[in-house]
């Protein structure tokens, strides 16, 4: 069993550190995205540089609205 991390050694509630996590996550999940997506398209498949598009749409609002909890809970 494992010691759980509650902030003493990083300065940042699990909670916090895990959305600021999942935020980072999403980013770069529609940054590689791009790159799948120019791919497909370079290749001529549309069908899935589409699923690529709507993957990278979700990830982007996934990162719009863990960026709005951070917003929210880091203010007060």
């Amino acid at each position: 069993m494992t010691a759980q991390e509650t902030g003493p050694v990083t300065g940042t509630k699990d909670k916090d550190y895990n959305l600021i996590w999942y935020v980072e996550a999403c980013l770069s999940n529609a940054l590689r995205l791009e790159t799948y997506i120019q791919d497909a398209t370079r290749d001529g498949d549309s069908e899935v540089a589409e699923l690529f598009r709507k993957a990278q749409a979700d990830s982007r609002k996934g990162a719009e609205m863990g960026k709005e909890m951070l917003r929210s809970r880091l203010a007060s």
